[in-house]
């Protein structure tokens, strides 16, 4: 079996005492990508970005507490509708990630009664432990777009130099 971009190529031999052919036969399939955007996804992604707005928003003007509060809610539903429900619930129930998840929503609670300061801090450690593991693939990710991955690649070739010339 060959795999093609657009299908698959099957070849059948068949054999019998007069005669051996073999048949060539196209067959169509539709492949859905991993990283392709279908409308939830799209949703998604908005509402990941309306919650991160209103979130810096609310950091902005002095912690506000109810655009803090609609930035965590348009974050959680995007990062939801991004990664798919059970994911999420995956990405926050699974052992490993309990400190995260608990900061997390000790972070929420925070928010909600008016300690913004650490709720925000705590929601920023609950993020960096949750989400630990797909920095490397977002900066490779983010390395290929060509004027960001300049700019990510810009201090680390800085200090590469700098260690060098300190030698």
């Amino acid at each position: 079996v060959v795999f093609c971009f657009f299908g698959s190529w099957q070849r059948i031999a068949r054999s019998s005492t007069l005669s051996c052919y073999v048949q060539l036969r196209f067959q169509t399939t539709v492949t859905k990508m991993a990283y392709e955007l279908t409308e939830q996804k799209k949703v998604g992604l908005g509402l990941f970005g309306f919650g991160l707005s209103f979130t810096f928003l609310g950091v902005i003007l002095y912690f506000d507490r109810g655009l803090l509060a609609l930035g965590n809610l348009f974050w959680l539903i995007g990062v939801g509708l991004l990664l798919g429900w059970q994911s999420t619930w995956g990405l926050f129930t699974n052992v490993n990630n309990l400190r995260g998840t608990v900061c997390f929503v000790l972070g929420i609670f925070l928010i909600f009664v008016r300690w913004p300061i650490i709720g925000i801090a705590l929601e920023i450690y609950g993020c960096i432990v949750l989400f630990g593991g797909f920095w490397s693939t977002v900066k490779a990710f983010l390395s290929q777009i060509p004027f960001v991955g300049w700019i990510i690649q810009y201090p680390i070739m800085v200090l590469e130099q700098l260690i060098r010339g300190s030698r």
